[in-house]
Formats: C-alpha cells, structure tokens, sequence
C-alpha cells in the first residue's frame, strides 16, 4: 500500500492555511492542518495597496508554516493565493517575501480557477456526488459559486465580494442595525442577480457551503438551536432578530462562535442571506472539503501525471481550431532543441514527468498559433491575448503569463521581452520555439530536422549538419535575421554549416 504525504497552502483573504495529506491508494486522508488568522483584505487600502501591517502579518504565518514543511519534496507541495493577491497592485513585491517565508513557489490562482478548486475539494467529501450540487464558498474577499456533477464542475463564477470586504465596509464600527444589514445584503444581491438567472436554470438537487463563514453559521445555528440541522431560511432570520438586538458585535454571545471569526461575522452573514434569497434556498448543507482539500486532488492528479493542464491546452487546441500536426511538428523540433541546451530534459523514462520547463515549451508550441482564430496580422499578440486572460482550469495566473510570454515572443522583435530577468529559462524556451516556428514555416511535414544548439555564455550555437540548410536558403535567410534580433537584446547566436563556416550578424 502506497502511502506519500503532500502538502497543501491557501493563502486566503482572511485566513492562511496549511493541510497536510497523506496518500493511501489515490485517496487524500487529512493529517495535520494549521491555521492562522492574517486577515489580509483588511490591510487593502482604497487604491488597492497591501499595508506593511498585513503584509507583516502573512510573513510571520508562513514563517511558522515553513517549519512544517521540512523535509518535503518541493513537487508534493503547492501553494496558491486568492483575491486579496489578485487584486492588490503591490503583490508581486509581497509575494517575493512570502516565497522567501514559505520557502515554496506562491501561485495567484484566477477567481475561477479558485472555483474549480473549491469544487474538487468540496466533491471529494460528499456522501454522493453524482447528485448535481450547488457550492457556495465565501471567503474573506471573493465568493465561488459551482454547480457540478461526480467531479465535474458545470458552472464556474467568482464574485468580488467576501466577508473581510464586507464587515470592513458596512459594519466598520461593529454596529448592528436594520438599516447597514440591508444595505450589506442588497449590495450582494446587486452581485449575485448576474449569476443567479443562469444558475437556477441550471438547477441543483442539493446546496453546499464550504470554507470558515459557512461553517461558523452551521455552528452558531445548531449550537443555539436555531436550526436542526446545517443552514435554514428560517435559521438565518432568528439569528438575524439575536444580532440586532445585541446592537453591537461587543455584545454578541452565541455558542459555537469563536473569536477570529467575530470580526467577520457580519460580512459573512450578509452574504449568506443575499445567497439564500437570490437563489431561493431553503437549506444548505456543509461541507469540510475546501480549496485546499481540492489543491490537494489536483496536486495527486499531477503527481502521478495525470495533469489538468494537459487536458486544458488539448481542448484549447480543439477550440481554437489549431492545425494539429504543424503544432505538434513546432513541439517536437522545440523540444529537440531544448535537450542540446538542458540534457537532463532528454533523460525521460516510464513513469517519471516530463522536465517542467520542456512542459511549459511543448504546452506554448501546441498554442502559439492559437491566435489566428482572431486573425492572422500579429496572430502572435492575439494567442498571448488568450492565453493571459482566458479561463484555463488547471493553471495559475502566473502559468499562464508565462505561456503568454513565451508565445508573445516566438515571432517577431525580441524587445517585447527585453525586460526580462537575464537568467530566466524562459529564455531558453523562447530560443527553442522561435527556431522551431522559422524550421516548419513551409507547413510541409519535414519532422525534426539536423540541427542542434548549444550554449555559449548567454548566447547560443546553432549548428545545422549534413549539408541540410544549403539546400533550404529562405529558411538560412530568416535564422541569419533571428541574429540580428538576438543581438538586440544583448545575446549572441552563432550560426554553423556542415562546413564549418560560421554565419554571425
């Protein structure tokens, strides 16, 4: 019996959380979990500036989940971020710091892909998920809504609205009364009238909450006995009658409410009954499966490779009408190319993953034509279009800037990408794929051709053998221009014929 342990960080809006699984027959087991208060959202000021006080507070709680993570494998670790990194313009600068805490890769997951994930999570611990099910996840800056079916999401949305967001703008001072109630609860309606429509033709055989609002308003209906089992309509309007009669959150006494969650109490519950009233429910049910579980599964998915991303790129490939084989002509001479300039990319054997970076450049080749389904003048600016803002399940909001950049840069002048960190691979992937596109520009078939390349310093070597491109001049004249580009941003590539004559811009 197999048993792996992997590890799995959520850097959410109100809370950071770590959960640690052990793998027994490609089943997840819960082992350890931390948790910790940060409460990043609050420090996002108007302009959507991260304060030193919140950026403080997530340090030292990745700090203390660093500990936890020795001796893991950096592959059974995954960590994501949510809104509050998202939408926060000074994250890059944070996230450098937090990497550097955690000791692991941050990725800045889309509102949508949060969805996805959530739904994995959520799917993996109810009794019978083959019922068609509505999720709901608020959380501390965005809430998700899914509804899905087994373990496949029909329907994906990711609202900005979240409890942190919320307490902070209509209960800033913790007064309860009638009227900031309403003003919470309409506001989210107002949010959740562009989904609703949608959703309710799309129906669901049972609703679920997920995540720390819901939780606390099964815990504080139930354990005041105000529900008799998970969230009610009814439920929710008593405990509205308790909190305006306290008047205050100072002087709010409920069982089953713990003191992290009193400052998000009202945000949540505002939310919570805008849900209940736009999507006509009458009950919801909870669940522990949360984004991190769904980390988790989608961390095993790649463990034993069978990685969403792949499938993703495949029906981008089918939707985008991509010429197949010449795509996958480009993929194989690219890949080709990168084993002269990373060996260990070559050494691939049954059952162990394809190098990360060659992914990424075979994942850009079988994309990089992605936007002619837009038009074909500057089809290169259409496909990085596509690929930094659509929807892709399975990647992060970082994996797609990169394959964004890569395929932005397989054409045309190299100073898009100038700014570029000098010792990035990409730049490797870049190399490979742009000789790749100027080998199979003909579209004839002509495989994986003689041709290698090497490092020199920061530059390349490319070396063409057995008298192959004296026979090809368009393709000779186009590598000899790719020089002059490459010496525009500061890289030499040397180009060598069977003959040994070099060819230098």
């Amino acid at each position: 019996m197999m048993q792996e342990l992997i590890a799995a960080i959520d850097l959410g809006s109100n809370s950071f959380r770590l959960q640690v699984g052990r793998i027994v027959n490609d089943q997840i087991y819960p082992l350890d979990g931390l948790k910790e208060a940060v409460r990043l959202a609050a420090g996002l000021s108007a302009n959507k500036m991260l304060d030193v006080a919140a950026q403080q507070r997530g340090l030292i709680a990745l700090q203390r989940f660093n500990e936890r993570l020795r001796g893991f494998e950096g592959d059974s670790v995954r960590a994501v971020a949510t809104n509050t990194l998202r939408v926060a313009k000074n994250s890059a600068e944070f996230l450098v710091r937090a990497e550097a805490a955690l000791g692991v890769p941050i990725e800045v997951i889309a509102g949508r892909e949060e969805a996805r994930l959530i739904y994995v999570g959520v799917a993996h611990t109810l009794p019978d998920p083959h019922r068609q099910q509505l999720v709901v996840d608020i959380g501390g800056g965005s809430t998700e809504f899914i509804i899905g079916k087994s373990f496949e999401p029909i329907l994906l949305e990711s609202l900005y609205m979240g409890c942190v967001s919320y307490s902070l703008q209509y209960f800033p001072d913790g007064r309860i009364d009638k009227r900031g109630l309403k003003e919470a609860e309409m506001a989210a309606c107002r949010e959740l009238q562009a989904i609703a429509h949608s959703y309710r033709e799309a129906g669901w055989e049972v609703a679920v909450g997920s995540s720390g609002s819901a939780k606390a308003m099964v815990e504080i209906l139930e354990q005041n006995g105000l529900s008799d089992g998970g969230i009610t309509r009814d439920g929710l309007e008593r405990l509205k009658g308790i909190l305006l009669r306290a008047g205050s959150l100072d002087r709010v006494d409920l069982a089953g409410l713990k003191g992290d969650r009193l400052p998000v109490l009202l945000g949540g519950f505002a939310i919570m009954s805008a849900v209940f009233k736009e999507f006509g429910l009458e009950r919801m049910v909870f669940s522990e499966g949360a984004l991190r579980l769904g980390v988790l599964y989608d961390l095993l998915g790649r463990y034993h490779h069978h990685d969403l991303r792949d499938a993703t790129v495949s029906a981008f490939v089918s939707r985008y009408g991509v010429d197949y084989k010449q795509a996958g002509e480009v993929a194989n001479t690219a890949a080709h190319l990168f084993a002269g300039l990373v060996p260990e990319s070559a050494q691939v054997t049954t059952g162990t993953p394809l190098h990360p970076d060659l992914r990424f450049l075979r994942w850009a080749a079988m994309l990089h034509e992605i936007g002619i389904s837009v038009a074909h003048s500057s089809y290169h600016k259409h496909s990085a279009y596509i690929l930094g803002n659509a929807d892709m399940p399975g990647f992060s909001r970082m994996d797609q800037g990169r394959l964004a950049r890569i395929v932005l840069a397989h054409r045309g002048k190299l100073d898009r990408v100038s700014a570029l960190d000098p010792d990035n691979p990409d730049w490797l992937l870049i190399v490979c794929l742009r000789l790749a596109v100027i080998i199979h520009r003909a579209r004839d078939g002509r495989g994986v051709p003689p041709i290698d390349i090497g490092r020199n310093g920061r530059g390349f070597v490319v070396t063409a053998r057995d008298g192959w491109l004296q026979k090809l001049p368009l393709t000779a004249a186009a590598i000899e221009e790719e020089q002059r580009q490459w010496l525009s941003v500061g890289r030499s590539l040397v180009l060598h014929t069977h003959a040994g004559r070099a060819l230098v811009a």
